[in-house]
């Protein structure tokens, strides 16, 4: 093999990452010319509605995985959270790379922390996940959408349409974005759980190309690909879509995993919250097992009656 043609789209952020990774084929294997496939995607066009009104985070990968089906790359880099738990047949996510810092952030240019927040402030946020969770904590704020690209969202911030805004820390600390906010506070992961994948990129690839398999594994983390696998079997067995607010994490300490899951209304009420440690040698399943848990608890039903407030008038006003 002689070339490898990476897909992925052409935000700062997805850049930053495709070249990260072919830095690494490229010392891993110097005799490989590696090539970007930059793609605007349609969730990259579309930013004045929800990602769940269009089609969800699926927006985010689907022109990648079309072009290396019409044998156009070999090769796509996800952030691992936007990847489907569904991945089309030709294709395969063989690697998952070292997961980061997987905060989110609190960022304002007002106030130093979440509690320095008054009443009725505005925190921008289109995530139902960060809503849900924030509404929980401080029911008494006010929360609106707020789509666009990470420099588009930290203007609206500077210019005042926010109190504060709510983002994942690794995609700041990768663009060298924090030194310009004046107050951040690090969300610890009791205060606020991440989604499946935060952190982590993951590596999809054509099945039938074994040489790009083993380029692709040279690449995976084992810790990171058993603690998203564990949160991926969990999205799809509870069968959790973009319209519906779904936290989960898995975090490896010492010789055991810790899972934590939160599923619950918008408006943070309802919430149905578990957090589970068990020995790492006995976690291949617990991905699945706690959403059958949850399941048996009325997870299902909470979670249709979720999706059918997410976006209704009666939600958070959205800019």
């Amino acid at each position: 093999m002689k070339k490898l043609t990476i897909a992925t789209r052409v935000s700062d952020l997805a850049l930053w990452q495709a070249y990260h990774i072919k830095e690494r084929v490229e010392v891993n294997y110097p005799e490989i010319e590696v090539v970007l496939n930059k793609i605007v995607s349609n969730g990259d066009k579309v930013l004045d509605k929800p990602l769940a009104l269009i089609g969800g985070k699926g927006h985010f990968t689907k022109e990648l995985e079309d072009e290396m089906l019409a044998g156009n790359a070999e090769l796509a880099v996800h952030s691992l959270k936007d990847v489907p738990t569904y991945i089309p047949d030709g294709l395969e996510l063989v690697a998952v790379t070292q997961r980061q810092d997987q905060s989110d952030v609190f960022l304002s240019h007002t106030y130093a922390t979440l509690d320095d927040l008054p009443k009725g402030a505005v925190v921008g946020t289109t995530s139902l996940r960060r809503r849900m969770q924030l509404l929980q904590k401080r029911p008494d704020l006010k929360v609106k959408d707020l789509r666009g690209n990470v420099n588009t969202r930290l203007r609206k911030l500077k210019e005042g349409q926010y109190d504060a805004i709510i983002l994942a820390w690794i995609g700041l600390n990768r663009l060298d974005l924090l030194k310009d906010i004046p107050y951040t506070q690090k969300l610890s992961l009791d205060m606020m759980i991440p989604p499946m994948g935060q952190a982590a990129l993951g590596i999809e690839i054509i099945s039938d190309n074994e040489k790009v398999r083993e380029i692709a594994k040279s690449l995976n983390d084992e810790d990171t690909f058993t603690c998203t696998q564990i949160e991926r079997d969990f999205i799809s067995k509870i069968g959790a879509g973009c319209s519906a607010p779904v936290a989960c994490n898995a975090v490896i300490d010492g010789d055991n995993v810790v899972f934590r899951t939160m599923i619950g209304f918008p408006d943070g009420t309802n919430i149905m919250q578990k957090k589970v440690v068990k020995s790492k040698n006995e976690s291949e399943n617990l991905g699945k097992e706690l959403a059958q848990k949850m399941i048996n608890n009325g997870a299902l039903k909470l979670l249709k009656n979720a999706e059918k407030i997410a976006f209704k008038d009666e939600m958070p006003q959205r800019l």
